[in-house]
């Protein structure tokens, strides 16, 4: 008798529990494999001659735990397909969360020392989030301040490889959900084999931030910004092609020089592209299909929108801090679209219509297939192409029309999905607003409903800084328990795209 029939003899409970158990082992695997990044903080550590046993010690606890959920589905059918799939892909960036706040509670870092802070702050790194409860960031020793880091490069293309390499292996083709948030040409240009299409990406990836660390260390050697050392060069780059934003100073990169933004601009806008195109217009010379990508001209006419409205907002109300708005309004359009998060002035104190501006670029995101988080800008195209199409068969209901992306028809089933999509992320938000304005009219900071607005598109939205208490200068920190866990849930489901963690709370989800 073959397996397969072997299982539809079990009871559906049985049947279920097996699947369950099957996932939780391969979370175990990953889980286990992640540990070994520990070794990465470990060689800073000893490089700087500081203590290593923090990382060695998250590592031998992720490494138990992975190994422990592996041996518990070691005699078990490895049954994982597209449904378990939400669940080893929830779970794993969950612990994956914990571990990355494992070395604070055992370094015993003053205001991570506790788990619910250590969790936020591992979330806010994987998640790519950016958001913080430190306040003073140069107490971090060198390792702990390259943990942080790598804690959001690791993260950046979490969602890719999941997808890409980890599906395949649940019976489910990687490529087939790739097309379900990428739908148009630029999928074939990456080649059929999904194992092919990780690799150009981690190479475009780790290209990238390799170029970025060697250009801002140029900028420190040549003199341009005498700020920027070999570490912050190398720290910096680890976080900015991830979208990430996290960075060794408290007041991320006001204090470094003009050069030093500007070379950071150049590579946020390139980490907010289409990795896909991104590959075939650097490698393949394809730089008339990146042109003409619909997405990228939407990409491109927000920001130019957002940075002149915010420049000329700086230039008459002379908010810049300094005598360079341009630089200022352009690199704070590209930091928030993006949801990197840096920030080169504190621009929690700006008039209402530039904060409006900076709230409104959460809710868009870069172009799918990048390391961004948001919306995204293909289903802010696909829903609006929609709403045409609606507004055209009102008046003509006889007539066909097809929604377009790139000059080709999208299937009825993505436009659902991002209409689906868009609904559930703007009912999240208006839910996570609410709680955190309750809770802090209980406990918290004095927030004005704009500080509320702003705190839960940031972290749902994956962006970071937010107005009022968490400003880019500032932290989290003020925020209750009960808003820290729902925070820290919300970068989870902004990180996830929502979906993959809503279903486990469906009870048809566990019913076989």
């Amino acid at each position: 008798m073959t397996r397969a029939a072997a299982a539809r003899r079990l009871g559906p409970r049985t049947r279920l529990a097996i699947d369950v158990v099957g996932a939780l082992g391969l979370v175990g695997t990953l889980v286990r494999y992640l540990s070994l990044s520990a070794l990465a903080p470990v060689a800073v550590a000893l490089g700087y001659g500081e203590s290593p046993w923090p990382f060695l010690g998250a590592g031998a606890i992720a490494g138990a735990i992975g190994l422990a959920l592996e041996r518990i589905a070691a005699r078990r059918p490895r049954r994982v397909g597209w449904r378990e799939g939400s669940l080893v892909i929830s779970l794993t960036w969950l612990l994956a969360a914990a571990y990355g706040g494992l070395p604070y509670v055992l370094a015993g870092v003053p205001g991570l020392d506790r788990p619910i802070d250590a969790l936020f702050e591992g979330m806010s790194g994987f998640t790519t989030t950016g958001a913080s409860l430190l306040l003073d960031f140069e107490a971090l020793n060198h390792s702990m301040a390259m943990w942080r880091q790598l804690t959001q490069w690791l993260g950046g293309l979490g969602i890719i490889v999941l997808a890409f390499a980890i599906l395949p292996r649940l019976h489910v083709g990687g490529r087939q959900l790739l097309e379900s948030e990428l739908p148009g040409p630029e999928i074939n240009q990456l080649g059929d084999r999904v194992r092919q299409t990780v690799r150009r990406f981690w190479v475009l990836y780790v290209a990238l931030t390799v170029l970025e660390a060697i250009a801002l260390a140029v900028v420190g050697w040549t003199g341009l910004d005498d700020r920027m050392s070999p570490f912050d060069a190398i720290a910096h780059a680890l976080t900015t092609i991830p979208t990430g934003g996290f960075s060794p100073e408290s007041r991320s990169l006001e204090g470094f020089a003009a050069a030093t933004h500007w070379v950071v601009i150049v590579f946020m806008f390139l980490a907010g592209m289409n990795f896909a195109l991104l590959w075939g217009a650097l490698l393949r010379g394809r730089i008339r299909a990146l042109l003409r990508d619909d997405e990228l001209q939407l990409y491109a006419v927000v920001l130019a929108a957002a940075a002149g409205l915010l420049v000329v907002e700086l230039a008459t109300e002379d908010l810049s801090g300094s005598d360079n708005p341009l630089r200022h309004g352009v690199f704070q359009a590209v930091a928030l679209m993006t949801g990197t998060g840096f920030a080169t002035v504190d621009f929690a104190g700006w008039p209402t219509l530039a904060l409006m501006t900076i709230v409104a670029l959460m809710f868009f995101g870069g172009a799918a297939g990048s390391t961004t988080g948001s919306v995204k800008l293909l289903r802010h195209v696909i829903v609006a192409r929609s709403l045409k199409r609606e507004l055209r068969l009102a008046v003509h209901p006889e007539s066909v029309r097809a929604v377009r992306f790139n000059r080709s028809p999208v299937e009825n089933d993505v436009v659902r999905a991002a209409i689906v999509f868009v609904l559930l992320y703007l009912g999240l938000f208006v839910a996570g607003t609410g709680i955190i304005a309750l809770d802090a009219s209980f406990d918290g900071p004095t927030l004005t409903a704009l500080d509320a607005f702003s705190t839960a598109a940031s972290t749902l939205g994956n962006v970071g800084p937010a107005s009022g208490p968490a400003g880019p200068m500032a932290s989290y920190e003020s925020f209750s328990d009960v808003s820290t866990i729902v925070m820290s849930a919300l970068m989870w489901l902004g990180r996830l795209e929502i979906l993959p963690v809503l279903v486990l709370f469906t009870r048809t989800y566990w019913r076989r």
